[in-house]
């Protein structure tokens, strides 16, 4: 099992300390590096910037959001930053959900996400092989564009750019079993929400038995800390804001995913929580146990214990979420 960095995306401004962080997770031995997009910072920028100063780790969205960006532009972004780095690019997508693809991308949500997610990357594929001109008669991405209100003259184009890699790997980040199911045949990789390594059995039947090369990549919290409790406190802090937050009352993929892994009434509750104002409530209503199973909290010990656990099962990437050196170079220690 391979370690990454989980940076996410940025809060108020950029954090002057994420490179120096990088710096040391590439000397510790970490594989790759993650950044993320929300309605702030965006995923690439960051990344470009840390390529600059690095020479190793590899350099992945986790995730960017498909509708920020038509997929042709999106394959320019990665494999111009796949050139810039001498071919470190992981491309990580997700579809996000209707609040903001609606809300800050101005753009309806997908009637079909799955047919929608599966056009995107069929356009980002063509344009990394590079072996014709681009062409897709998709319900969601055509190109080029037929619709009634175009000019009519639009043709097919092959990238100037010749990529670096047409295997350039793509991770999709999906969470319901239809999604997942699908992940496992269009793309390289899964980047999981929430991953518990106690109960695989929730994603048995959508991830199958993996093929080969296929990556699986979820993120968790780590700690390394005498108070577990304490630990966790940041973990609930998340969980209250995506659970009760980052979608609709009647539809919200991340509430959907709690109930899946066996705390439904939990996540009902916290979602009322949240959505009445009441956030602070929200975050103690979110169970420790929860909390606990998907992430690596408490004493070295105990997280070495953990730790088996996590390596046991599917998971071929842990990206860690830590800004804690200490951290990073216990897990690196642990999983060497």
């Amino acid at each position: 099992m391979r370690l990454g960095l989980a940076l996410g995306y940025w809060g108020r401004g950029p954090s002057a300390d994420h490179v120096p962080l990088v710096q040391e997770a590439e000397r510790l031995g970490y594989d790759s590096v993650w950044t993320a997009e929300s309605w702030g910072s965006d995923a690439f920028t960051p990344l470009t910037w840390i390529a600059a100063h690095t020479s190793r780790i590899k350099l992945g969205t986790a995730v960017a959001q498909m509708a920020a960006r038509s997929p042709t532009t999106t394959a320019m972004h990665a494999l111009t930053l796949d050139h810039l780095s001498g071919g470190r690019m992981l491309l990580g997508l997700g579809l996000s959900g209707p609040q903001v693809v609606e809300g800050w991308y101005g753009r309806p949500f997908p009637r079909s996400p799955l047919t929608a997610t599966r056009e995107y990357v069929d356009v980002v594929r063509q344009v990394l092989r590079r072996e014709a001109p681009v062409e897709l008669d998709g319900s969601f991405h055509a190109v080029p564009y037929r619709g009634p209100d175009g000019s009519g003259v639009g043709k097919p184009l092959k990238s100037i750019t010749h990529p670096l890699r047409s295997d350039l790997p793509v991770l999709l980040g999906a969470e319901g079993p239809r999604n997942i199911a699908q992940t496992t045949r269009i793309a390289d990789g899964w980047l999981p929400l929430y991953w518990s390594p106690t109960r695989t059995d929730v994603y048995e039947a959508s991830l199958g038995e993996p093929r080969e090369g296929f990556l699986v990549a979820p993120m968790a919290r780590a700690q390394l800390c005498d108070d577990v409790a304490e630990g966790l406190l940041p973990v609930k802090i998340m969980l209250g804001f995506y659970i009760g937050g980052m979608g609709h009352a009647k539809r919200n993929f991340h509430a959907d995913l709690m109930a899946r892994m066996g705390y439904e009434e939990e996540a009902r509750r916290i979602q009322a929580l949240f959505l009445d104002g009441r956030r602070e409530e929200a975050v103690a209503a979110v169970p420790d146990a929860f909390a606990d199973e998907i992430s690596l909290v408490g004493p070295r010990e105990r997280i070495a214990e953990r730790l088996e656990v996590w390596r046991k099962g599917p998971v071929t990437d842990l990206l860690v979420v830590s800004p804690d050196r200490p951290t990073l170079r216990v897990l690196a220690e642990l999983n060497s």
